[in-house]
């Protein structure tokens, strides 16, 4: 089954974050930042849509957070 639009891209927001997260992290660089200016009307959109993408997955598509069917795993059910 595809995901629908919504998810894919929330995925990719969620993926941007994580990533930009690590970079922070790791390497004291905010990638958004660089990219968009420091706190600029553009690079607080990025954030924004980022965190909205993360309380989607959250609250919209719990599914994603549980074992489904599919699991092969030993012992899944």
């Amino acid at each position: 089954m595809r995901p629908n639009i919504a998810t894919l891209i929330t995925f990719i927001l969620v993926v941007i974050g994580a990533l930009n997260w690590g970079l922070v992290g790791a390497f004291n660089f905010d990638l958004v930042a660089a990219l968009l200016g420091d706190m600029t009307i553009a690079s607080r959109v990025v954030y924004g849509l980022v965190g909205l993408a993360g309380l989607y997955m959250l609250i919209v598509r719990p599914g994603l957070r549980t074992h489904d069917a599919h699991d092969v795993r030993p012992g899944a059910r």
